[in-house]
């Protein structure tokens, strides 16, 4: 049976525009995969915790040397892989956030970089890979080439590397000038906004229809 690990990140409910194309995307998925599975994680709601000095060292810690502290964070550790290595396709919501990815999809990734769970520790392998891993992005403003400020969503520059030990491949679709409807100073780019709204929801119909695979 197919399963589908949906993870939203933004803290903004209803208002959010990630959060809408990930749940029209886990639609698509679930009409595609009759009787599939899903599987839900909210990090904007309930966040995980940040890496600290406890959890840096647990995975490098002996399990019967590990503290309290080492041992509750490893537990979250296998809790987080293991719904990815249970998941056919992995669905994860990334707003642009100050030109970066919310703090919560960090901790998420720091988490996932574990040694003998998602990385081989002798050949440095990813053990993740093999499995769909589609990220929606949204972003306030325009980002794109030519674009005053080309080259500073840093959220999806930086997804790939931050995952690159696992062996998740992301694949990226994108809706972007998301403000241009409530910010006055960019009422003029609202045709573009629609555009680009609109292409990322055709993109999404279409990635696991039959004209697709």
């Amino acid at each position: 049976m197919a399963n589908l690990l949906h993870i939203d990140s933004s803290v903004r409910g209803e208002e959010s525009v990630s959060r809408k194309l990930t749940t029209r995307a886990a639609r698509a998925w679930l009409a595609a995969h009759p009787g599939g599975t899903i599987s839900y994680r909210d990090l904007g709601r309930n966040p995980l915790p940040h890496i600290d000095a406890a959890s840096a060292q647990a995975g490098m810690t002996p399990p019967e040397q590990r503290s309290e502290a080492q041992r509750a964070s490893w537990a979250l550790t296998e809790e987080l892989v293991g719904e990815i290595k249970a998941a056919d396709t992995v669905l994860l919501g990334l707003p642009l956030y100050n030109y970066g990815a919310p703090s919560t999809v960090k901790s998420w990734v720091d988490h996932l970089i574990a040694p003998g769970l998602a990385v081989d520790p002798e050949t440095r392998q990813g053990l993740l890979g093999g499995r769909e891993f589609v990220v929606i992005t949204s972003r306030g403003g325009g980002y794109g080439p030519g674009t005053p400020r080309e080259g500073w969503d840093h959220a999806q520059a930086w997804l790939p590397h931050g995952l690159s030990l696992t062996g998740l491949e992301p694949r990226f679709i994108t809706a972007e000038l998301i403000l241009a409807h409530s910010n006055p100073a960019m009422a003029e780019l609202i045709p573009l906004a629609e555009k680009s709204l609109t292409a990322a929801q055709e993109e999404i119909d279409s990635l696991w229809s039959p004209v697709a695979a």
